[in-house]
């Protein structure tokens, strides 16, 4: 009778602890997979903001991966440049070159041929952000604006595989005179 007894109070333990079990499951899961997805969002914040630097102008790219090409043959653009706030005028003699990443998808979509043929829309976009700076901007900050160039035609693409810009031709000049 004592063997009965204690079989039977084994098995009433074995299903308290299942049904025990099977409620601290009910009751952890939810709030495990709440914690798991909240653990999730905070990576990818932590992720985006590792990869915030590709809206920068430099990707480090090794040297054979990138192909350099000319914006209109590496011929000068001449830009008028926003008055200054003691009223003087200036101009920009600026040059081209950009920068590809081969080995990145957007360039195996557009590549060399891409940016040759949408060459006069990245000059009127060239035009448009350098005519919006003053002589002192030009002066002072060609790092940002080789990164708002950047910026601009990575937009206009749509991809980063354009990795940085230079100015081959990089000169400004105050006007000269003339009676206002």
């Amino acid at each position: 009778m004592k063997k009965n007894l204690m079989s039977v109070l084994i098995l009433a333990l074995v299903i308290t602890n299942v049904a025990l079990t099977a409620i601290l499951m009910i009751s952890i899961v939810p709030q495990s997979q709440k914690a798991n997805d909240l653990i999730t969002k905070v990576c990818s914040a932590i992720d985006l903001e590792l990869e915030g630097g590709k809206d920068n102008a430099t990707i480090n790219v090794p040297m054979e991966q990138l192909e350099m090409i000319e914006i209109a043959s590496g011929q000068s653009i001449t830009v008028n440049l926003k008055d200054t706030e003691d009223g003087r005028k200036g101009f920009a003699v600026i040059s081209l070159s950009i920068a590809m990443d081969t080995k990145n998808e957007g360039y195996k979509t557009y590549g060399a041929e891409g940016i040759t043929a949408k060459e006069s829309l990245i000059k009127d976009e060239l035009n448009r952000i350098i005519s919006s700076h003053t002589l002192d901007d030009l002066r002072d900050n060609k790092e940002e604006l080789k990164d708002e160039v950047v910026k601009s035609l990575r937009k206009m693409y749509d991809s980063d595989f354009i990795v940085s810009v230079t100015f081959p031709i990089y000169n400004y000049e105050q006007q000269s005179g003339g009676g206002q």
